[in-house]
């Protein structure tokens, strides 16, 4: 049992599960791509989902975060909240998704904030809907299925390399 005089040597992704996580460690485990924050239809026959480039009205498309987070339930009913319960069920969750990886048992990429300490590294990678998306404001539902994508469950060929070393850096 870790305590103040001894610190965990892992992060705490490694040796929580999503329910033991702090809501402050909750929210840090999200890496601001916002691709959840896409529409997604769903075939009503199979249940097979597909993805779109359109963007919740309250996502901000530069900063890849929601615009009035604390209210979004209220303002957008359909907006799934993540919580540990909907991650173990949800089937669509992109392949990078950090909560995804900790469900099972992965660890995060490189360009993840948590990791690199830095939160442009989500979109030097690639993985971010930054500049892909199309607001779905004004935008009638049936116009969705012209923008389908497969994007958003794939991993970007930049974000699974490794991240250049710093000048100067130990080979």
């Amino acid at each position: 049992m870790p305590d103040a005089n001894n610190p965990p040597t892992e992060p705490y992704w490694r040796v929580k599960t999503l329910e033991e996580m702090t809501d402050q460690e909750w929210e840090a485990l999200c890496d601001g791509c916002a691709r959840c924050c896409l529409n997604k239809l769903e075939d009503w026959d199979t249940g097979a989902i597909v993805w779109t480039d359109v963007a919740c009205a309250l996502l901000d498309g530069d900063s890849c975060r929601c615009r009035d987070y604390p209210n979004r339930a209220q303002t957008v009913p359909d907006c799934i909240q993540l919580t540990p319960a909907e991650v173990r069920t949800l089937t669509w969750l992109p392949p990078t998704c950090a909560y995804r990886l900790v469900r099972d048992g992965e660890d995060l990429y490189w360009w993840h904030p948590l990791v690199s300490g830095d939160p442009e590294t989500v979109h030097a990678a690639g993985v971010s809907v930054r500049g892909r998306t199309v607001s779905e404001a004004g935008m009638e539902v049936e116009d969705y299925e012209n923008h389908v994508v497969d994007w958003p469950m794939r991993v970007p060929q930049r974000a699974r390399r490794k991240p250049p070393r710093a000048p100067g850096a130990e080979r």
